[in-house]
C-alpha cells in the first residue's frame, strides 16, 4: 500500500498533459531608476543607463519568481543576430517556496 502514493507521484512527461501548456519566461537584462522630470523628457533616441553592463549576467522569470540565470549570446546559424540565453544557475524550484 505504501507504493500507491509514490507511483501517482512519477506520473511520466509523456502522459502529463500539463508538461505541453506553454509558459513566458521574461528576462531580466537590469532596471533603471530614472527621476520622473528625466523619464517624462524621453523622447525617440534617448539613452536610459541600465545598472548592469552588457557581460553581466541576466536573470530569468516566470511570473514574480526568479528561475534561473544566464549569459546573453547572439544566436549562430541560420538566425545569425537573434538573442539566446545560455543558463549559467537554475533556481532549485523544489525547495518549497
Amino acid at each position: 500500500m505504501d507504493e500507491a502514493p509514490a507511483a501517482r507521484g512519477a506520473t511520466s512527461e509523456a502522459t502529463n498533459p500539463f508538461t505541453s501548456v506553454p509558459i513566458e519566461v521574461t528576462v531580466c537584462v537590469g532596471k533603471a531608476r530614472p527621476l520622473i522630470r528625466e523619464l517624462v523628457a524621453l523622447g525617440e533616441n534617448a539613452v536610459l543607463p541600465l545598472d548592469k553592463s552588457v557581460d553581466d549576467p541576466v536573470e530569468l522569470y516566470v511570473g514574480d519568481r526568479l528561475i534561473a540565470r544566464g549569459m546573453l549570446e547572439e544566436k549562430e546559424g541560420d538566425q545569425n543576430g537573434q538573442l539566446v540565453v545560455r543558463l549559467t544557475e537554475v533556481v532549485d524550484l523544489q525547495s518549497g517556496h
